[in-house]
């Protein structure tokens, strides 16, 4: 019974510490880079369009105010219901074009 106990604790803790080897190192102010396609895409006062068209409301001001200062051109000061398309702007998908 004690070997067993041994032997379990033993293989956990070479397991583990593979398993630390392998993760990539973490800086504690690191940035963050993505290119998800699932962002956000055309933010409004009231939420967004994420890029596979689907509305989202704002996790909280803090998250819309960040958005709106790094995608201005994407940002629109008033509610998304206002344009016939609900704010979802099929013409300008700026993602795709590259």
């Amino acid at each position: 019974m004690r070997s067993t106990i041994k032997i379990a604790l033993i293989a956990l803790a070479m397991g583990g510490s593979s398993l630390a080897l392998s993760l990539p190192a973490v800086a504690a102010d690191s940035v963050t880079v993505t290119t998800t396609t699932t962002g956000p895409a055309f933010g409004y006062n009231d939420g967004y369009w994420d890029r596979a068209h689907t509305w989202h409301a704002w996790e909280n001001e803090q998250a819309m105010t960040t958005w709106r200062t790094a995608n201005h051109e994407h940002y629109y000061e008033y509610k998304h219901d206002r344009d016939p398309d609900a704010g979802w702007r099929e013409k300008e998908m700026y993602w795709d074009k590259h």
